[in-house]
């Protein structure tokens, strides 16, 4: 295990719908020889008293808390956020913003990402906040890796609404929160978190 490849799979989850869908990526990922996935959370930046009234359930604490000044010592990223107005959730967007010294010193350059999201609706934002997450990406000099259509016919069936783009994995929470992610959602998670520990393995080649 020491000699894996490390890719962080670091995401802020408010309900635990991108919890899950972390965790099916981190599977997706250690279904790769030589790589390992590592959780992490960023940081909550909502006092308790708001996320009590939010009716938000505890964080994960058996998942440490990702060290925005730490995180190049993996090998590629996984980043997860929820959708808010069709960008990144502000706790995901603080995470990368305390992240400014690796950007000054070029530390993440060349180094392979892709990200994942949870939205309320469809058409609620899916793509527009991944899309709008790449610049963090690309300011970094990081190589976005999105799953396309890779998944296969899954991505194509109308039988049932679903989250999931090729632009990553999602999942609809449903207005209330009260929906979880689909077999088919977390499916999708596993074979991206896959799809990107492939693509690690080959540029470590």
């Amino acid at each position: 295990m020491a000699d894996n490849k490390k890719v962080y799979v670091i995401y802020y989850s408010t309900y635990g719908h991108v919890t899950k869908l972390a965790k099916a990526m981190k599977e997706g990922i250690d279904s790769v020889e030589g790589v390992e996935g590592v959780l992490y959370r960023v940081a909550e930046t909502l006092p308790a008293e708001v996320l009590e009234k939010m009716h938000a359930p505890p964080a994960d604490e058996a998942v440490p808390v990702a060290d925005p000044h730490t995180i190049d010592e993996a090998d590629g990223f996984a980043f997860g956020f929820p959708t808010r107005f069709g960008m990144m959730a502000a706790q995901m967007k603080a995470f990368f913003d305390a992240t400014g010294q690796h950007w000054a010193k070029g530390t993440l350059v060349g180094q392979p990402a892709t990200l994942f999201t949870s939205i309320a609706t469809q058409g609620g934002g899916m793509e527009t906040t991944i899309m709008t997450s790449v610049t963090q990406l690309a300011h970094h000099g990081m190589i976005f890796v999105p799953p396309g259509y890779s998944y296969g016919a899954d991505m194509f069936d109308m039988s049932a609404p679903k989250g999931g783009s090729p632009w990553g994995a999602g999942t609809l929470a449903g207005p209330d929160g009260s929906r979880s992610p689909t077999e088919v959602e977390l499916g999708y998670a596993k074979h991206q978190g896959k799809h990107l520990a492939q693509i690690v393995k080959k540029l470590a080649a």
